[in-house]
Parts: C-alpha cells; sequence; structure tokens
C-alpha cells in the first residue's frame, strides 16, 4: 500500500471515530435573512435568491453590505470543541455562487467584494488547527446561480406544487436552458475553484459536494482525482455524483435506517428547519433532541453532521450555542 492509500485510509478510520461535527452555512444570504421585499421566506434560508428570484445584478449588491464585524473564527470553534464535535465543514461556496474565501477565479468572493476583506475560511483553518479540529469545506460544484451556465437545468422543479419559482437553476436571470452549457461553468469556475480550496487551506479532512444534478460521470471523476492530487488524505462525499465518492452523505435530515458499519456514512442534519440563517425559524431542537439523535445515529455507526447558520455580524446564534453546549454536558 503506497503512502497516499495509508493517508487515506487514516482518514477514514479517524472519520469513523470523529462521530459528531458541525456544519457551517454561511454566505450572502445571511443578509436578507429569509425576508425580501415584505415576504418571507417558506424555505431554507440559503435558497433566498432562487425563492425570490433575485437579479444577480441586485442580489450581488449585497456583498457591500456583508461587514460580519463580530465573526470570530477561534469562538465558532470553540463552540465545536465544547460541544463534543470533532470537525467543522463550511460552506467555501454554496449555489449562489459567491466564494467565502479569498478566490483568483471570481472577484465575487468574500475578500474581492465585501468591505470585510478577510479570507474568514483562512481564519476559521486557522482555528481548526490550532484547536485540534478537522476541516472540511463544502463546494457547490453543480449550482451555481452566478454563471450563466450553471447547472440544474435538466432537473425542473426542486419543490412543492404551486411553487412557481422552485427551480434548481437561475432561470430568471438566464432563461435559456436549452442552450447552457455545464462544461463551460465547469472549465470556467468550477474546476480551478475546487483546486483553490484544496490548496490554500492546509490539510482538509473531507470535501463536501452538494447536488449533483448536471454533472458527468468523467466530471465527477475528474474531480475526483484533482482531490487525490492536492490531498491524498481527503474524503469526498457521495454528493460528488455519479456513484463516486469515498463516504455517503445521506439525505438532509435523513436517520440511518440500519447499521452502517460496514460502510462511511453521514447524516447532515439542522439545528433547526434552516441550514443558512433564518431568524425567525426558531423550531430548535432541544439539548435533550440532540443528545438522543446522536445516540441513534452512532448506534447505526453513522457519523452526526449538525449544522447552525451564522447571523451577518458573524455570531452563531445563542440559542444554538446553548443547545450544543448542554448536549455536549448532557452527552
Amino acid at each position: 500500500m503506497n503512502s497516499e492509500n495509508n493517508k487515506l485510509e487514516a482518514t477514514k478510520k479517524w472519520f469513523r471515530e470523529a462521530g459528531y461535527g458541525m456544519m457551517i452555512h454561511w454566505g450572502l444570504y445571511c443578509l436578507p435573512g429569509g425576508e425580501w421585499r415584505g415576504r418571507r421566506l417558506k424555505y431554507i434560508g440559503e435558497w433566498a435568491q432562487q425563492y425570490f428570484r433575485i437579479p444577480n445584478a441586485e442580489y450581488h449588491q449585497l456583498a457591500k453590505a456583508f461587514n460580519p464585524i463580530l465573526f470570530n473564527a477561534e469562538e465558532w470553534v470553540r463552540v465545536a470543541k465544547d460541544a463534543g464535535m470533532k470537525y467543522v465543514v463550511f460552506t467555501a461556496k454554496h449555489h449562489e455562487g459567491f466564494a467565502m474565501y479569498h478566490s483568483h477565479v471570481s472577484k465575487f468572493n468574500v475578500v474581492d467584494a465585501t468591505p470585510f476583506g478577510r479570507d474568514v475560511t483562512a481564519e476559521l483553518a486557522e482555528a481548526c488547527y490550532k484547536h485540534g479540529l478537522g476541516l472540511g469545506l463544502y463546494y457547490s460544484q453543480d449550482l451555481d446561480w452566478s454563471h450563466p451556465h450553471g447547472g440544474g437545468y435538466l432537473s425542473g422543479k426542486t419543490w412543492g406544487k404551486g411553487e412557481e419559482n422552485g427551480y434548481w437553476t437561475n432561470n430568471w436571470d438566464f432563461p435559456d436552458d436549452a442552450h447552457k452549457d455545464y462544461t463551460i461553468c465547469f472549465e470556467e469556475k468550477i474546476k480551478p475553484q475546487v483546486e483553490e480550496i484544496l490548496t490554500q487551506y492546509g490539510d482538509l479532512c473531507l470535501i463536501w459536494f452538494d447536488t449533483p444534478q448536471t454533472i458527468r460521470p468523467d466530471q465527477s471523476e475528474e474531480l475526483y482525482q484533482l482531490v487525490r492530487k492536492h490531498q491524498p488524505g481527503c474524503l469526498v462525499n457521495s454528493r460528488i455524483g455519479n456513484g463516486r465518492g469515498d463516504y455517503t452523505s445521506a439525505g438532509d435530515n435523513e436517520l440511518p435506517a440500519d447499521d452502517k458499519s460496514g460502510m462511511l456514512y453521514e447524516t447532515p442534519a439542522t439545528l433547526n428547519d434552516t441550514w443558512g440563517y433564518k431568524p425567525f425559524d426558531t423550531n430548535w431542537k432541544s439539548a435533550e433532541q440532540v443528545v438522543e439523535l446522536r445516540r441513534l445515529i452512532a448506534s447505526h455507526h453513522a457519523n452526526y453532521l449538525l449544522n447552525v447558520g451564522p447571523d451577518a455580524l458573524g455570531r452563531l446564534p445563542a440559542p444554538a450555542c446553548d443547545i450544543l453546549r448542554r448536549a455536549g454536558e448532557l452527552w
């Protein structure tokens, strides 16, 4: 077994033992917080641009207001560590297309497009390494509403009957789905940005891809090999698409129904009903519920990846912090 395989096997062993992690959804969507022009979002907070069909020319102006002066990466990591979590998975880029790190591929990023001007991914990476937590990065490799050829245009609606605006792709700025070519987006933005996050933030425990709607098998394979090239010990989740990946990401809030000890398996879940910040969503799980779910998931030999959505000032919501700390004490 070569050294690269040794590194990957070591991370797999670590992942099995880790058991519990924090997911953090943070992007421009935290600014509207699920509200836009007198309307409230019925869906998850990070889908605000899609739900309200906000043109990029308008939505991208939010970057000029993004100045989270209370962001403190060490505070976030301490909350996770005190809760008993062993790793953090942070949204380097979500479907809106905004990079929460310093990208040289697109100026639509937290350093170049905001008054804040700080690389929050770099600061979070430093805090994780300092306090001994693994760092994973989420990257939306298929959907990108800021790019005219972003994916999702083959998949139709995303949510229920009567919702006229529930689509995967940006079909309000770019309505001509028939002439979209995801390969252009993949070559211009997706692949080079994935290479950036693999090379700018030290050792990553995992890359968390999402929503493989349009990506071809050869493109999933190309991204997978890019990870292997730059980060031999970095795990790749199953949402890279087309049957690739090193471990299974279950459906959102989907609990394992049987024993998963023969594989690597993770349940990504929310602490309330949203992933991105939505202040009027107060349907928080209690600390006791979190402990019960953690025990159930662990009994099936799966990992529990529990999400928190920071606000526009960079704070983890106080109720979330209280619940996680209390759950850590109860465990």
